[in-house]
């Protein structure tokens, strides 16, 4: 019965910090950087208590899960997360004595955390299934291993082998629980979030259709008489301000026209278009708009990408986030933009720039409504386009550096 309340107890040290980071973590802590480092000090006190309060058969067996919070905090957190929680391992089990086992935890650390640091990026671009595919096999591979070295330094035991074969059992089971139950509660605040953009969206697009008319209205009858006024004659003072005040409203009016493109109701006219032929067609209509900008455009695209969208929308979303990366060179440049298929049957729209760039926090925020890096902006236009990526069940990722330049990648389903 002991030895069950102590695998209890190893169970519940691992679930408390998964409890503490999304509970009190992640809606308040909104930088990524500061989120590992939490997460990284919640698997490392996981690891002392699992090692302070291991399973003990006999006098010389002492079985621990402290392998789950070293393989969570190497995958979730990254390198420096590994290599911290490493050097705690044998740090506090230094502090036990140097003994065989404090050989095996060293010769076992030092042939899994490179293989574990070598998935970590696999892992951190993969589905769920995938993650778990890959948490399980990690766990299984170091279990392996520290069997081996077990073996080599302890001398072969039956007893000994038993207990090791339980504690490998054990610890690929339980590993397969939590990486299920913390890509789950992942997946619940996601869908949380995404219910709560839904709800601030849906409010904007009752807004929409609300005022949108009535405003444009008087906008156009205002812009009518201000060019009557504007006759011949006038001063070139008030030609200026006339002039103004029609460019004003022309950009209301365009702000109105993004409003009605989001609060339109969605139509479902989808049909089977090629991505290839429809990207050449925006370079097409896009290139005596970067004439003027220095800015030229340089397409790589694949024949055959089919998709089931609608072609027009698609022309939008594009149109929006390539006039944005030609924005974001002031200075001009190049926009490159390809259009490939991948393994996993997606095909990847790729519009590369050399602009201003992002910092991560400005990145979070892209599709907000209303946050726009440029002076007149509304990110009405960038709102838009995600929302129709995600109409075509798509996604799309975005990978920026300050003053080096911004990536978007539109990931769309494959059709044959």
């Amino acid at each position: 019965m002991s030895i069950i309340k102590d695998f209890l107890l190893q169970l519940t040290l691992i679930v408390l910090p998964i409890f503490i980071y999304f509970t009190f973590i992640t809606e308040r802590v909104k930088s990524d950087k500061n989120r590992n480092v939490i997460m990284s000090i919640l698997w490392g006190v996981a690891i002392l208590f699992c090692m302070s309060f291991p399973v003990s058969f006999g006098q010389n067996a002492r079985l621990e899960l402290r392998i789950i919070p070293l393989l969570f905090g190497s995958l979730y957190g990254g390198f420096w997360s590994g290599i911290f929680l490493s050097a705690l391992i044998v740090l506090y089990r230094l502090y036990f004595g140097i003994s065989i086992g404090f050989y095996n935890t060293v010769l076992t650390l030092l042939l899994t955390l490179p293989v574990i640091l070598f998935f970590q990026k696999s892992f951190a671009r993969s589905k769920k299934d995938k993650r778990v595919k890959i948490a399980v096999g990690l766990s299984l591979y170091y279990c392996l291993i520290g069997l081996a070295f077990f073996v080599i330094l302890r001398g072969f035991s039956i007893e000994y082998i038993k207990v090791q074969i339980i504690h490998l059992i054990f610890a690929v089971i339980a590993t397969w629980f939590f990486i299920i139950l913390n890509e789950t509660i992942r997946e619940i605040h996601q869908l949380r979030s995404e219910l709560e953009n839904t709800e601030k969206l849906r409010v904007i697009s009752e807004l929409t259709s609300v005022f949108a008319h009535e405003i444009r209205n008087p906008m156009q009858v205002t812009r009518g008489f201000l060019q009557l006024l504007n006759e011949p004659d006038l001063p070139n003072k008030k030609k200026e301000y006339i002039q103004l005040s029609i460019g004003e409203l022309d950009r209301a009016n365009e702000i109105i026209n993004d409003f009605l493109s989001f609060g339109k109701p969605s139509i479902n006219n989808n049909e089977r278009i090629d991505v290839g032929y429809q990207v050449q067609r925006v370079v097409n209509i896009l290139q005596s708009y970067t004439m003027n900008r220095n800015v030229e455009i340089k397409p790589d695209i694949l024949d055959n990408c089919w998709i089931y969208a609608n072609a027009q929308k698609l022309n939008q979303a594009l149109i929006n986030i390539m006039k944005n990366a030609i924005e974001s060179m002031p200075n001009g440049g190049i926009v490159w933009i390809t259009c490939t298929s991948t393994d996993d049957g997606y095909i990847k729209i790729n519009i590369k720039d050399q602009g201003i760039g992002m910092t991560k926090k400005q990145i979070d925020r892209l599709g907000a409504p209303f946050y726009s890096l440029k002076e007149s902006g509304t990110g009405l236009g960038t709102m838009v386009s995600f929302q129709i990526v995600r109409s075509f069940k798509g996604k799309i990722q975005v990978n920026s550096e300050k003053d080096i330049g911004t990536e978007f990648i539109i990931l769309l389903p494959q059709i044959t």
